[in-house]
């Protein structure tokens, strides 16, 4: 019989923010691997509205601060190496306009910037279709509400 090769995750998170009510380590690796396919190398990063509005005009040529951003570095068959940016203001003010938990929020941006990092993407109605049903589904395995309905 086959020997099954689960995908693997290495994984740093950094606070480059005064926030102190993140979830911890292990919680976003749990959160990380529910949309995993394929062994990853994952820096997740938590920033400021400062920090967060640089990257975005910097790399996205948009003059403000987004909730998240993720890079990709390497995307090969074996390994895919991203890092993925986190702006806890707007995540805080996104959640409370939408009546969730800073915590719901987080998992679902946390879901959806590692498959972003995998090479999914929603930018065409195509694209749309192929990553919001696993994105959904890995929000379901954590017992979040679809947050396209």
């Amino acid at each position: 019989m086959p020997k099954l090769h689960l995908p693997r995750l290495r994984l740093t998170v950094q606070h480059a923010t005064r926030a102190t009510d993140l979830p911890s380590p292990a919680v976003l690796r749990k959160w990380c691997k529910t949309a995993l396919e394929r062994s990853m190398t994952l820096t997740l990063r938590f920033v400021d509205a400062r920090e967060g509005g640089a990257l975005n005009r910097d790399f996205r040529q948009k003059d403000y601060a987004t909730n998240v951003l993720t890079f990709n570095y390497e995307d090969g068959p074996v390994n895919t190496e991203a890092d993925i940016i986190f702006c806890v203001p707007v995540l805080r003010k996104e959640a409370a306009e939408q009546g969730k938990t800073l915590r719901a929020h987080l998992a679902h941006l946390v879901v959806h910037g590692t498959l972003h990092a995998q090479g999914y993407d929603h930018a065409t109605p195509r694209d749309a279709r192929r990553m919001e049903p696993r994105e959904i589904a890995a929000l379901a395995r954590l017992r979040i509400a679809n947050p396209y309905e």
